[in-house]
C-alpha cells in the first residue's frame, strides 16, 4: 500500500477536525469572533479535503479538479483568520463592510485567476505529472499571481502575529494562556506552508494541510480548557445581554472591553461604534465622580450614586475588581442599577413623615387655641359666679339679670364645646376639609354673641356691615375659628370705649372680609414678624388679657386650606385691620347643589 493513502486518511481526519470546530462556532454564531473563526476553519477544510483526494488521483485531470476544489477555501483563509485576530485583540472597531471588502480583493483575484489559469497562465505557468514517489503528483511552476497570493497571505500573517504578541505582553497571566494557544494554533498552517515553500523539507508532498490537524488540536484544547476565542456558552451570553442592570467591563488599562444592551441605554457614549477599547475617560466623561473612583489607586470595591443628566435617572453603581483564579487583577466591572423609583419613594416617605410632623405640630397649636376658646366662657362664668356671691351677701334682692346672663353663657359654652367635639370626631383620619354653603352674616353674628360679654366688659362697640344672604363656600368650623380668633384679638387689643367694624366686599370670585379695630396697633418691626414666627409669643391685651399666641397661625392655616389668603394693615396707636379672602359660591354651583345646598346653608 502506497503511503499516499495513509496521508489521505490523515487529511480526512484533519478535515473532520476542522468541520467539527466549524460546527461549534455555528452553535455560537451570535458572537462575531465565532463567525470569522468558523468560516476560517471551513475554508481550511476545503484545502485538506481536496488535497486528500488530489494525492490519490490517477491522472492530471483529476488533479486539476481537486486543485480547483481546494481553491474554494484557500484564497480566503488568511483574511478570515486576520479578521478573527482583530476581534480577539480588541481591534474589531477597524472592521466595517468597506474595509472587509478591500481585504477580500486579492483573495477574489486569486480565486478567479486560479479558475481561469488555462487562459492566461499567470497563476500557474505549467502543471505537470511527477511520478517520482510511485504515484502521480502535481508539479507546479508558479506565476506572478500565485506569488501575489502567497505574499498577501504572509503579510497579514505577520501583522496578525504581531497583534497577538503585543496583546500577550500587556495581558494578565491567566489571559496569556489563551493567547499562547491562539499563537501556537495559528503557526500550524502557516509554519508548515513556509517550510514547504522554501524547500527545507525535500519532498514533493505538500504537508500544509496537516497544519490544520496541528491547529485543530490546539484550538480544541483552548476552547474546552480556557474558553479560548471568547466562545462563551450562548446561554450565559443571553443572560448577560438580557440583564436589566447595566454591566460595563474595563481592562487594567481602563479601556472598555465589554458591555451589555442595558449599558448602551444608560451610557450614551457606549452607542459609539468604536466604544470597545476606548478609554474610560472618554466614555465616562459626564460622570467625573465615577471616573475618579475607578482611577483611584489602590482600587477599592465601593458603591456610589450617579444621576443621568438628560433623563434625571438615578443609578446605584457597584464597582468591583475582576480577579483570576490566582487572585490576580484582570479588570474592573461596573454594575449600574436603576434606583430612581426607590429614591423617589424614599423622598416621598420623608416628605410624608415631615407632613405628619407638621400636622402633629398643627394639632398641638389647635389644642392650645381651642383650650383658650373654651377657657374664656368658663372664666366669664366664674366671674359671674363671684359677682353673684358678692351680690347675695350685700343684698337680698333678686338676681334675675345675673342668673339669665349666666344661663346664656353656659348655653353658649355648651354649644361651642359640642361643635368643637363634633368637629374633632370628624378629623380622626387627618385634617378633613368639608366645605358647605355658609351665610357669612349669620356666622359673624353668632361669633359676636359668643364674645359679647368680653366686648361689653370693655364697652367696645362691635358693628357688622355684612348683609344677610352673603353666601360663601367654606368649612364652617374653620370659618368660625377664623372669625372668633380675629374678633377675640380685636377685643383684646382695643381700649375701653373703642370700636370694631366688620365688613365684606366682593372681588372677582372671592369675598374679602375685614375686621378693623381702633386699638393699639403695631410697630413696623412687630408687624413684619406677625405671620413669620413658627411659634409666636402672645402679647398682653389693653386690659392685661393673656393668650397662647397661636391664634393667627391657626387662622392663616385655615384660610389657606379654604383657598384664600390673609393679611393686615396696622398703624401704631390707631388700630389694625385684618383681611381674609374666602371663595364665593358660584351661581351655577348653587343651582346644581339644589336641595342639598339649602340643607347645608347656615
Amino acid at each position: 500500500m502506497s503511503y499516499n493513502l495513509y496521508i489521505s486518511a490523515l487529511l480526512m481526519a484533519a478535515t473532520c477536525c476542522s468541520l467539527f470546530i466549524s460546527y461549534l462556532c455555528w452553535k455560537r454564531r451570535e458572537l462575531p469572533i465565532a463567525v470569522s473563526y468558523g468560516l476560517g476553519m471551513l475554508a481550511g477544510s476545503f484545502y485538506s479535503f481536496g488535497y486528500a483526494f488530489e494525492i490519490v488521483s490517477s491522472n492530471l485531470e483529476e488533479i486539476r479538479f481537486w486543485l480547483r476544489f481546494e481553491y474554494i477555501g484557500i484564497p480566503f483563509g488568511t483574511v478570515l483568520w486576520f479578521i478573527m485576530v482583530l476581534q480577539f485583540t480588541g481591534y474589531q472597531a477597524f472592521l466595517n463592510r468597506r474595509r472587509i471588502a478591500v481585504l477580500l480583493i486579492v483573495p477574489f483575484i486569486t480565486f478567479v485567476a486560479h479558475y481561469t489559469n488555462d487562459w492566461h497562465h499567470w497563476f500557474y505557468k505549467s502543471i505537470e505529472i511527477d511520478d517520482s514517489e510511485g504515484f502521480p503528483l502535481a508539479s507546479l511552476v508558479t506565476g506572478p499571481l500565485y506569488k501575489l497570493h502567497v505574499g498577501y497571505a504572509y503579510f497579514f500573517c505577520i501583522i496578525g502575529m504581531g497583534l497577538l504578541l503585543r496583546m500577550y505582553q500587556k495581558a494578565a497571566p491567566a489571559v496569556r494562556k489563551q493567547i499562547t494557544f491562539v499563537v501556537i494554533g495559528s503557526c500550524g498552517p502557516y509554519g508548515v506552508t513556509i517550510l514547504y515553500l522554501i524547500g527545507i523539507v525535500p519532498t514533493p508532498i505538500d504537508f500544509s494541510p496537516f497544519g490544520f490537524v496541528f491547529s485543530g488540536i490546539f484550538y480544541m484544547w483552548g476552547i474546552y480548557q480556557f474558553n479560548m476565542l471568547k466562545l462563551a456558552p450562548l446561554a450565559l451570553q443571553k443572560v448577560f445581554e438580557s440583564m436589566r442592570d447595566a454591566v460595563i467591563v474595563l481592562d487594567m488599562d481602563y479601556k472598555v472591553t465589554s458591555f451589555n444592551q442595558s449599558a448602551k441605554r444608560v451610557m450614551r457614549g457606549l452607542n459609539h461604534k468604536k466604544t470597545k477599547r476606548m478609554p474610560a475617560s472618554e466614555i465616562l466623561s459626564l460622570y467625573p465622580e465615577l471616573l475618579d473612583r475607578i482611577m483611584q489607586e489602590p482600587f477599592k470595591e465601593s458603591r456610589l450614586m450617579i444621576t443621568e443628566p438628560e433623563t434625571s435617572k438615578i443609578y446605584s453603581v457597584h464597582l468591583s475588581q475582576v480577579n483570576d483564579s490566582n487572585q490576580i487583577a484582570m479588570g474592573i466591572m461596573l454594575l449600574l442599577s436603576d434606583v430612581t423609583e426607590d429614591v423617589l419613594t424614599q423622598k416621598k416617605l420623608l416628605a410624608n413623615a415631615q407632613q405628619l410632623g407638621e400636622l402633629n405640630s398643627f394639632k398641638d397649636k389647635l389644642f392650645n387655641v381651642i383650650a383658650h376658646d373654651i377657657r374664656d366662657p368658663l372664666a366669664i362664668l366664674m366671674s359671674l359666679m363671684e359677682l353673684m356671691e358678692e351680690e347675695m351677701h350685700s343684698c337680698d334682692g333678686e338676681h334675675e339679670e345675673v342668673v339669665n346672663e349666666m344661663g346664656q353663657q353656659i348655653q353658649n359654652a355648651f354649644i361651642l364645646v359640642e361643635s368643637l367635639l363634633e368637629w374633632f370626631r370628624s378629623q380622626k383620619g387627618g385634617m378633613v376639609f368639608n366645605p358647605v354653603i355658609v351665610d357669612l352674616s349669620l356666622a359673624i353674628q353668632a361669633n359676636i354673641r359668643l364674645l359679647q360679654v368680653r366686648s361689653k366688659g370693655k364697652h367696645i362697640q362691635i358693628t357688622s356691615y355684612i348683609p344677610e344672604g352673603t353666601w360663601i363656600y367654606a368649612d364652617k368650623e374653620m370659618l368660625d375659628l377664623i372669625i372668633r380668633n380675629l374678633l377675640s384679638n380685636a377685643i383684646k387689643f382695643t381700649n375701653n370705649e373703642g370700636s370694631i367694624q366688620l365688613d365684606a366686599r366682593q372681588v372677582d370670585n372671592e369675598m374679602i372680609v375685614s375686621i378693623g379695630d381702633s386699638g393699639a396697633g403695631m410697630t413696623p418691626d412687630k408687624a413684619s414678624t406677625l405671620f413669620q414666627d413658627a411659634y409666636p409669643v402672645s402679647s398682653d391685651g389693653t386690659a392685661g388679657e393673656t393668650g397662647v399666641g397661636m391664634g393667627l397661625t391657626l387662622c392663616k392655616e385655615f384660610v389657606r386650606m379654604n383657598g384664600g389668603d390673609i393679611w393686615f394693615d396696622s398703624i401704631l396707636n390707631q388700630g389694625s385691620t385684618f383681611y381674609f379672602s374666602i371663595p364665593m359660591l358660584h351661581e351655577e354651583a348653587y343651582t346644581t347643589t339644589g336641595q342639598k345646598g339649602k340643607r347645608n346653608a347656615i
